[in-house]
């Protein structure tokens, strides 16, 4: 076992020796981020530690024998063993814009069965996922996966360097009053949407006639993190601005393995109406609209897109929002 390294009780023996390097090189990064910099340098620290946290993930998933690696942070697919079984798509460190500010920051991690060619490696649905999480370097690092049978959560400790099981099975909220959308983009968003928000604003005086707080932090680790610990809902719909028509964020790399772990967890992840793990990206770099959250509240999203024009018209209307 390395020196910062996880409990293995909870990992399956196929995972064990990624899931060894992927808890040693994020505890290596939890330290960089730690150490923090002049207020002067921050910027170009912050592109910096971008640079190692990707090599550091990725000397890492080649000793543990992992034959494709395909990274938000390069441009091509890497051939790390060409006798690997398994194959790593990762976003090494989301969020690192908000190093100045000093904001959390994340890892996004999914695991796939490896087959003769990246492509048809990665290029699938992510209900073939073999397992996904994310590391959250906040005043405590988390590590949250699953391994396809619930969601486990995993702290640091940083007085041994390793990773220590928190929860083996998370149970996301049913309920919350929480919903997170960037409403600047309110002008740009499709009736539904706008609908729903709306609906929301209007709390108690509107037809859901429930208050709601919004909240919003632009980065989607600290967002998931927050709703699996308390529900709610994460919006990030596609919008009328050049290169927003099909979303912002990535399928591969940010959407597919935060909805493996957000539905293990008993919530629900789609594009506003279809599950985002039936989808499957046909380049690497694909977007997508991203919804995910408490099941009944993404349900609801959907309900919206199949309403009368007439009903998503109006400000705080009356609303069929229940199908079969």
């Amino acid at each position: 076992m390395t020196a910062s390294a996880i409990y293995l009780t909870r990992i399956p023996m196929p995972f064990q020796a990624v899931m060894e390097e992927l808890a040693s090189a994020a505890a290596e990064v939890a330290v960089l981020i730690r150490r923090g910099g002049h207020p002067e340098r921050l910027e170009a620290e912050g592109a910096a530690l971008e640079e190692r946290a990707a090599a550091r993930f990725q000397s890492g998933l080649q000793r543990a024998g992992v034959r494709w690696y395909a990274s938000l942070a390069e441009p091509e697919t890497l051939a790390l063993n060409p006798g690997g079984c398994l194959a790593v798509a990762m976003s090494p460190l989301d969020g690192a814009a908000g190093l100045e500010t000093n904001l959390a920051l994340g890892t996004i991690f999914s695991i796939y069965r490896a087959t003769a060619d990246a492509e048809g490696t990665f290029l699938r649905a992510g209900s073939e996922l073999l397992a996904a999480g994310y590391v959250l370097y906040g005043p405590s690092t988390s590590l949250v996966v699953s391994f396809g049978d619930g969601t486990q959560l995993y702290r640091l400790n940083p007085e041994t360097g390793q990773f220590e099981l928190i929860q083996c099975r998370l149970a996301l909220p049913e309920e919350s009053g929480d919903f997170a959308i960037n409403t600047s983009n309110y002008r740009h968003w499709a009736r539904p949407v706008r609908a729903y928000v709306d609906d929301c604003l209007a709390g108690t005086d509107g037809p859901r006639a429930q208050n709601f707080n919004m909240r919003w932090v632009a980065n989607l680790v600290a967002e998931a993190h927050r709703i699996l610990m308390r529900g709610g809902i994460y919006l990030s719909p596609a919008d009328r601005r050049k290169d927003n028509e099909h979303g912002r964020l990535h399928l591969l790399f940010e959407c597919a393995p935060i909805a493996f772990v957000i539905e293990q967890a008993g919530g629900r992840a789609t594009d506003g109406c279809e599950s985002v793990l039936r989808g499957q990206a046909s380049q690497f770099h694909e977007r997508t609209p991203f919804v995910f959250g408490s099941s009944e509240m993404v349900d609801r999203v959907a309900t919206y897109h199949d309403l009368p024009e007439t009903e998503v018209s109006a400000l705080f209307g009356n609303r069929g929002l229940f199908r079969a």
